[in-house]
C-alpha cells in the first residue's frame, strides 16, 4: 500500500535513504543531514509535479516511492527500502515486489500516466533484472558523473498498456 508522507515519517525516510547500500545505488551518494533533508521535503511539498509516498508492507512502513516530472502523460520514478528492517524480518524480496507493483499501479491509476520512466546505474544488475521482470524495457543509456566518476545509467520505461 502507498500512502502520503507525513512530517512524522521524515526521520525514517532519511534513515532509510542514508543506508550505505541505498547511497551506493543512488545518484547522490553523500550522507544526507537533517537540514538538507528538511529543505528537500519543503521543495517537494511545494512542487505539483512531484509526489513522495511511503510504501507499507504488511502494515509496516518500509519504503519510499518518488514521482517527479509529472506532466499528465508521464513521470520519472525512484524508490528505496528500509534495508535493515526488511533484512531482519526476512521480507526484503516480498516488500520490493510489492513496492514495485504498487508504484506501477499508482502511476497508471491515481496519477493517470501513460508512461513511467526510471533510471538505474548499469552496475546495479539486480534492480535492472527486477524492473525487466516487472515489464520495464530499456530505452537508452548515458554517462553521468557521480562522485567524480563517470557511470553508465540505463533509462527504462513501462507503458500503461504494457
Amino acid at each position: 500500500m502507498l500512502r502520503d508522507v507525513s512530517d512524522a515519517d521524515l526521520g525514517a525516510l532519511r534513515r532509510w535513504r542514508n543506508h550505505p547500500e541505498v547511497r551506493r545505488a543512488s545518484f547522490t551518494t553523500h550522507e544526507i543531514g537533517e537540514l538538507e533533508h528538511r529543505r528537500w521535503w519543503e521543495r517537494v511539498r511545494a512542487d505539483p509535479a512531484r509526489r513522495v509516498l511511503v510504501y507499507e508492507h504488511r502494515s509496516t512502513p518500509c519504503g519510499v516511492v518518488t514521482f517527479s516530472g509529472i506532466d499528465g502523460a508521464g513521470a520519472w520514478w525512484g524508490f528505496y527500502l528500509d534495508l535493515d528492517g526488511l533484512d531482519a524480518s526476512g521480507e526484503l524480496l516480498p516488500a520490493w515486489l510489492g513496492l514495485e507493483r504498487a508504484a506501477i499501479a499508482h502511476a497508471f491509476g491515481p496519477l493517470g500516466l501513460r508512461v513511467l520512466r526510471g533510471e538505474v546505474l548499469a552496475a546495479n544488475e539486480a534492480v535492472l533484472r527486477f524492473h525487466r521482470r516487472c515489464g520495464f524495457s530499456e530505452t537508452g543509456r548515458h554517462v553521468r558523473e557521480i562522485d567524480g566518476e563517470e557511470r553508465v545509467v540505463v533509462r527504462m520505461e513501462i507503458g500503461r498498456d504494457t
